[in-house]
């Protein structure tokens, strides 16, 4: 079983506590980690939102809300008590600067050293008002940690000018950009897997690999998320963070050493030795849709325009063909997928190595396949190694491909997955960054 280290004492804000987000992810997270024994008893925990509510209204909107998210089975009575008694609700006007001084005095005079975690479940479009709002009443001071979700923009120009404007209040080592998908446990173990095994690093290249697939593929549709999704589709939604991300973990050069800088120095190698799509190739290595009216399953289901409501042109499954222009990788293609409303839900990276130079075995040519690993992040979360084996049997010598599995659940003995949410949460309270943007 994983052993549980609990952080000190913090104080966690969130901005857009009634939001969705917040609602699914981040207050789940915390009750899961309250329930593991993670959140020292003085730990405070801080809503605000535009509409004005009572304490006792928010800890059971928040309750009823959790309810729906976590295994009821899982938590116990006693944590549900303790957990709503840390709430509490500070209404605030992100944008227009109304109620930051409520905040300021429910998080003034507590230790200097405390770490006060506020995270933006909000639109990005406000990151730099709130970043000001928040300096002016000195909420900006050095134990304070600000957590920013993603897309920081739309575009180049504008997410520079978003980082401008909150970097102008909070220095580099305050900010966390949060991709929750560095959060998830078979994400990290690929840094494990290449790391920590000599085998498989010494074959992690040009010579040795064919081709890199990532996939990440969704079978549901808009869902709540119809005013952000139209706005952002599947490219600014899901390629240029988790499908990068994945990427760039597996594509990194080795670190000197397991540190935040070290490990992020690597990945940004990787992007600036991604070679650009230019307007003249997009139709050669890069695919757009848009899933219409039909089936998942035995489910019939409407089309993206008819959930939406009216006519778009916005991508919900993206294909693109990567190569990255370095000695490692040379030649090497990535194929990076994804896509709503799909035939099946899963996650994985596949490393489709070479086949051998040469086949011995005679008439077994055409049946002989290069070895694959696929790493699967979700669902039934493992490690697959397909290899090469003999039929067993008499009358020759008859081979097929045959897979040696780690199911991580089977291996570790866990009653339930950490979602990602609860160890990148975390991780700000410890201010470490190694999972975090720069």
């Amino acid at each position: 079983m994983a052993k549980i280290i609990p952080v000190r004492p913090f104080d966690k804000v969130v901005f857009g506590a009634l939001g969705d987000l917040a609602k699914r992810k981040l207050f789940p997270a915390l009750l899961h980690r309250d329930q593991d024994g993670q959140i020292p008893e003085d730990t405070r925990i801080i809503g605000s939102g535009r509409r004005a509510l009572s304490e006792a209204a928010f800890r059971a909107e928040i309750k009823q809300a959790a309810q729906a998210y976590v295994d009821a089975a899982y938590i116990e009575a006693a944590t549900w008590q303790r957990f709503l008694a840390r709430l509490t609700y500070v209404q605030i006007d992100a944008g227009s600067g109304q109620g930051y001084e409520r905040l300021a005095k429910t998080l003034h005079g507590q230790d200097c050293k405390r770490p006060q975690v506020i995270y933006l479940a909000l639109s990005p479009s406000l990151y730099g008002d709130v970043a000001r709002h928040l300096a002016a009443v000195g909420l900006n001071r050095p134990q304070v940690r600000l957590v920013l979700e993603k897309p920081l923009g739309h575009d180049l120009p504008s997410s520079q000018a978003i980082n401008a404007q909150v970097g102008e209040y909070f220095a580099e080592h305050q900010i966390y950009r949060i991709d929750h998908y560095l959060g998830k446990e078979t994400v990290q173990n690929l840094l494990a897997l290449r790391f920590g095994n000599i085998f498989f690093e010494r074959v992690w290249n040009a010579d040795n690999i064919d081709h890199v697939q990532i996939t990440v593929a969704e079978t549901v549709g808009l869902g709540s998320r119809t005013a952000y999704y139209d706005s952002a589709g599947a490219l600014r939604d899901m390629v240029q963070n988790h499908l990068l991300q994945l990427m760039c973990l597996t594509a990194m050069e080795p670190p000197s050493h397991f540190e935040a800088d070290a490990i992020r120095d690597e990945k940004r190698k990787v992007l600036t030795a991604l070679r650009p799509i230019t307007k003249d190739e997009v139709a050669e290595v890069t695919v757009r849709g848009q899933y219409s009216a039909g089936a998942v399953g035995e489910q019939r289901v409407e089309g993206y325009t008819q959930e939406l409501g009216r006519a778009s042109r916005t991508e919900t499954y993206v294909g693109l063909k990567a190569e990255i222009q370095n000695w490692r990788w040379a030649g090497v293609p990535f194929y990076l997928r994804t896509g709503k409303r799909l035939a099946q839900r899963y996650t994985e990276v596949v490393i489709q190595f070479r086949q051998v130079p040469h086949c011995i075995f005679e008439k077994q040519e055409l049946s002989l396949s290069g070895n694959r690993l696929v790493i699967r992040l979700q669902p039934d979360e493992g490690v697959h190694l397909f290899l090469m084996t003999k039929e067993p049997g008499p009358g020759g010598m008859r081979l097929r491909q045959a897979s040696l599995d780690l199911s991580f659940a089977e291996e570790f003995s866990l009653a339930r997955f950490p979602d990602a949410y609860e160890r990148l949460l975390l991780d700000v309270v410890r201010g470490d960054a190694t999972l975090f943007m720069r």
